[in-house]
């Protein structure tokens, strides 16, 4: 499954690298300035008083009895004050007690903003997708696909784990910038894709390395040629072609070691890692050209060459 989710996501990869991406508009900043306008008015008027809102915690006042505004009031205190978890509860409050009205709307993306400062990502996830499900046309429904996204990206962290969240993130990541293209999250999401995908092309390296120390050729010549094949456009292309001369090498395949530091020549002949190439290959009396017919010939034509058929 993974396979084939990583085929769509090279193909579009090519093809959002042309995508232009147009002027932003206000949504981030008009999220940002709701929770930064809290100050004294919300100290004032927050469930009626600071008085009230200890009746409500300890149960002798019921939530019913204020407003949709002021609970929204009380929960964007909560977040004021880094208590996310409090302000989420209060969010979902006014989602409860007033499901049709202006205020359950803008309360339901704060919860969701409110719940991934509180690092819960499942339920930040959730409210956000009730919120694209609910109002599709909203000016916020941009940013509640972008928290969506976040809700995976964020977990994806440490390249030795599990790589399925970083597949999910690209998809949502992805969403965000064919769904929104002229929004800023779009543009922020363009970054963060741009990470996740080469945070894949990381943990490819990362086994490559592992069956190289081992010994293990074959193994290790099947993992550099996914990032050499897959993930061209990120930092660790360099690296995998001469890891994939290294292993030729310790195989006796002349002819693929050859072919990879001529591609390591053409496209990275700044990095260290054609100077390491070339002294491995010279060393033995072998040029860096391509030679016979083998996936890395296929290479060569396609990105010295720019012969795609």
């Amino acid at each position: 499954m993974q396979s084939d989710v990583l085929r769509k996501m090279k193909n579009w990869v090519k093809v959002r690298t042309r995508m232009k991406i147009g002027k932003s508009r206000s949504g981030m900043a008009r999220t940002g300035a709701r929770i930064g306008l809290v100050g004294a008015v919300v100290l004032t008027m927050s469930l009626s008083a600071c008085g009230n809102a200890e009746k409500v915690r300890r149960g002798e006042l019921e939530l019913e009895t204020f407003t949709a505004e002021q609970i929204f009031e009380r929960a964007e205190f909560e977040l004021n004050r880094r208590r996310a978890a409090e302000a989420a509860h209060f969010f979902g409050e006014v989602e409860r007690l007033y499901p049709y009205s202006e205020w359950a709307k803008r309360a339901l993306i704060m919860q969701a903003f409110a719940y991934h400062k509180d690092q819960d990502y499942p339920n930040s996830r959730s409210a956000a997708q009730r919120f694209i499900d609910f109002y599709p046309t909203d000016d916020d429904a941009a940013y509640a696909q972008y928290l969506l996204a976040l809700s995976y990206y964020d977990q994806v962290d440490d390249v030795g784990r599990d790589q399925g969240l970083t597949f999910q993130a690209l998809q949502s990541l992805r969403a965000v910038i064919e769904r929104y293209p002229d929004s800023e999250y779009a543009r922020a999401a363009i970054l963060k894709f741009d990470l996740a995908y080469d945070h894949l092309a990381a943990k490819e390296m990362e086994i490559g390395r592992y069956y190289l120390r081992r010994d293990h050729f074959s193994a290790a010549i099947n993992r550099f040629r996914v990032v050499v094949e897959d993930f061209q456009t990120t930092s660790h292309t360099a690296e995998a072609l001469h890891r994939l001369v290294e292993s030729y090498l310790s195989l006796g395949l002349t002819a693929e070691a050859q072919t990879a530091g001529a591609i390591l020549g053409f496209n990275f002949k700044s990095t260290e890692w054609y100077e390491d190439s070339y002294k491995l290959l010279t060393g033995r009396g072998l040029e860096l050209k391509a030679n016979g017919d083998n996936w890395l010939r296929q290479v060569y034509r396609q990105m010295v060459k720019g012969q795609w058929l």
